[in-house]
């Protein structure tokens, strides 16, 4: 059985109610991105994507409300501040991303570096989502995916409560996991494998 878009948004609108055309198509973006991952390394990208993007599923800039002068005077990464699903930060880790999306074919080498508001772009945010989690570049003990979440099946809530080392210590942890459980069943009421 092949994923079913269709009955995968038909249960996110039962728990999570109405969704705008923006969040499905960030959802969308990150579900692309998802494509080949275990059933519990989607649903955990998703969760962390719908909690990090206060649930918007649109890429975020640190410091969203923040004029550009405010991020230079304060920031002092600027201008490789964060932004993403996932706040890509640091010369070092645009770099890395710079060197994903090429390869991905997403952008031609250089581009990111050149223009840092690419890691804006939905399908880039995406990527970086996904290859940072799987390589533990966010993670503070340096762990992967595959070390956080179960290859196979379902992944418990404590599991999903340890998973939020990946992207943010134990921040809202508990919440975080909460949103990964609906997103797990929204995958297997679309026929996630």
């Amino acid at each position: 059985m092949t994923f079913d878009p269709t009955k995968f948004f038909a249960t996110l609108r039962i728990k999570l109610g109405r969704l705008s055309q923006l969040q499905v198509n960030g959802f969308n973006a990150v579900l692309k991105a998802c494509e080949g991952a275990p059933l519990s390394y989607a649903a955990y990208m998703l969760a962390t994507a719908w909690h990090e993007t206060g649930a918007t599923m649109q890429p975020v800039r640190e410091s969203p409300n923040a004029s550009e002068a405010w991020r230079k005077k304060n920031l002092r990464y600027w201008p490789h501040y964060g932004r993403g699903y996932v706040q890509v930060t640091w010369p070092k880790n645009y770099a890395w991303l710079d060197a994903e999306a090429a390869a991905s074919g997403l952008t031609q080498p250089g581009d990111i570096l050149a223009n840092l508001d690419l890691a804006m772009r939905p399908d880039i945010a995406a990527l970086a989502l996904r290859k940072g989690m799987e390589e533990g570049r966010y993670d503070a003990q340096g762990k992967k995916m595959s070390q956080r979440l179960p290859a196979q099946g379902a992944a418990s809530i404590t599991q999903y409560i340890n998973a939020r080392y990946l992207v943010n210590v134990q921040d809202r942890a508990a919440m975080v996991a909460g949103y990964a459980k609906i997103f797990e069943n929204a995958l297997l009421d679309g026929g996630w494998k």
